[in-house]
């Protein structure tokens, strides 16, 4: 922080010449949080915070020397006015982002590109030899898919059918190896055979079995909301009216285990967190680092431990290498987790 304030003029007319913008208030909350952390307490006298809702607004005054977006890759389309004037009056923006739109064409990518394009690429790896995050160990859990015929699928009608999961997995396995002559696209077919990898059990029995093991915090990732309740007490979800409340008591330490959904990805720092046990890996390396950067917010010393959870021999194998591709080989291993399997 201090080097992205410092560097222009901290006098002038104005008494707070730069702006910070977020999409959400949890995000600003933890730049005075990481300030205070990193002994910069004295730069906030300095900005002003707002979250995207308001950024056009505050533009319009035409006061801030320098606009700082963080997690810019949710800028939309009316925000566009305010980033326009501000562009015009030659004034400086700086975007900050662990999510690059992945679509150069899409609302985000275009905005991305014409106001705060890419020029510096920070990798996680970069981030803690410079000391401004922890380190971590990656252990990566092979699950054999359960041969138990005890996986009920429940389709539209109300009827009920009852597999096992490496049986479904080779359903959709042969569809998709006979696409042409399939009815469905070939897309749908993936999504389809990745919603069913996602929704088998035995993630879930194992998932809870490695949480029991440990004294401390465990954050858990799930990909749904029902999963989320399966797992823990307290949640953090969109459908959970007590979900502030919920990680207000994980922060503090009142309880030990959250189980979110991929909302809490994005701006949220949790205190002391050093374990977290992901339920799916999404093939998306962006999203991983997104979630692993939960529990790198710990002192420079401290190292965290994040469990992703792989079927192995499907084609999760192909998404979990995908989604570690950007993170160091030798900080990441495998283990073997047959307890679960049927």
């Amino acid at each position: 922080m201090d080097r992205l304030l410092t560097g222009d003029q901290l006098s002038g007319a104005v008494t707070k010449p730069f702006l910070v913008a977020a999409p959400t208030q949890a995000i600003l909350d933890s730049w005075p949080q990481e300030a205070q952390k990193f002994g910069l307490e004295h730069l906030l006298d300095h900005i002003d915070f707002t979250t995207y809702r308001s950024l056009s607004k505050l533009l319009g005054s035409g006061h801030y020397h320098k606009l700082y977006l963080d997690e810019c890759h949710a800028l939309k389309d009316s925000h566009e006015p305010g980033l326009k004037a501000h562009a015009a009056r030659k004034k400086s923006i700086l975007g900050l982002t662990g999510t690059p739109p992945a679509q150069a064409n899409s609302e985000k990518g275009r905005l991305v590109a014409t106001y705060c394009p890419i020029l510096v690429d920070y990798t996680t790896d970069e981030a803690v030899l410079a000391g401004l995050l922890n380190d971590y160990q990656l252990v990566v859990h092979r699950l054999p898919l359960s041969a138990v015929r005890d996986y009920q699928i429940t389709f539209k009608s109300g009827s009920q059918f009852t597999t096992s999961e490496r049986e479904n997995y080779h359903y959709w396995t042969t569809r998709l190896a006979n696409a042409a002559q399939d009815a469905l696209p070939v897309e749908t077919l993936r999504i389809l055979r990745m919603q069913a990898l996602m929704n088998y059990p035995s993630k879930g029995r194992y998932m809870a079995l490695l949480a029991s093991q440990f004294s401390e915090k465990v954050l858990l990732f799930t990909c749904n909301q029902q999963q989320a309740e399966e797992q823990a007490e307290h949640t953090y979800h969109s459908k959970n009216k007590h979900s502030q409340a919920n990680l207000e008591k994980f922060n503090t330490g009142q309880i030990q285990r959250l189980a979110c959904v991929a909302q809490l990805s994005e701006g949220i720092n949790i205190p002391n967190l050093r374990v977290g046990i992901i339920w799916h890996a999404f093939g998306n390396e962006r999203k991983a680092a997104q979630r692993i950067g939960r529990l790198l917010r710990l002192n420079p010393d401290e190292t965290a431990t994040v469990h992703l959870l792989m079927y192995q021999d499907t084609i999760d194998e192909h998404w979990v290498a995908q989604a570690l591709a950007a993170f160091d080989p030798a900080k990441i291993s495998y283990v073997d987790a047959t307890m679960v399997a049927g």
